[in-house]
């Protein structure tokens, strides 16, 4: 169950360093809430799937539900309530705001992750099987 992908962890990075270009220099109204929520939960993916050999739809439902539980907490204001407002860190990886639309844009995430991997795991089984 725990391995070491090299790939799935080169994509982590890869998605983790574009978040971070859009978070300092995209400030528009589409890229940075939109775009960047959809590449949140890729990440989040690639990173559990650098570690975890298990099945894709596992993986992608468990990043739905952290997903949908931070958003949920958002909801709560869980940091005011935990006095957190003063920590950026805390700010930026729990987030300040609930939105509804948050939650589509973490299922289309979640819908190209498995979109993606299955097309890629029919890709290889093709290759693999030469008659």
């Amino acid at each position: 169950m725990l391995t070491f992908n090299k790939n799935y962890f080169a994509l982590a990075v890869l998605i983790f360093f574009i978040e971070i270009l859009i978070t300092l220099f995209i400030h528009d109204d589409f890229i940075r809430p939109y775009l960047g929520d959809v590449l949140v939960v890729i990440l989040l993916y690639c990173f559990l799937k650098s570690f975890l050999k298990l099945p894709v739809l596992n993986v992608a439902l468990f990043v739905l539900i952290i997903s949908f539980t931070i958003e949920f907490l958002q909801f709560l204001n869980i940091v005011e309530k935990l006095s957190l407002e003063k920590s950026q860190i805390v700010k930026t990886v729990l987030g300040t705001s609930f939105s509804w639309i948050d939650l589509l844009t973490y299922i289309a995430g979640i819908t190209i992750i498995i979109v993606t991997e299955k097309y890629w795991l029919q890709k290889k089984m093709k290759f693999a099987y030469k008659p």
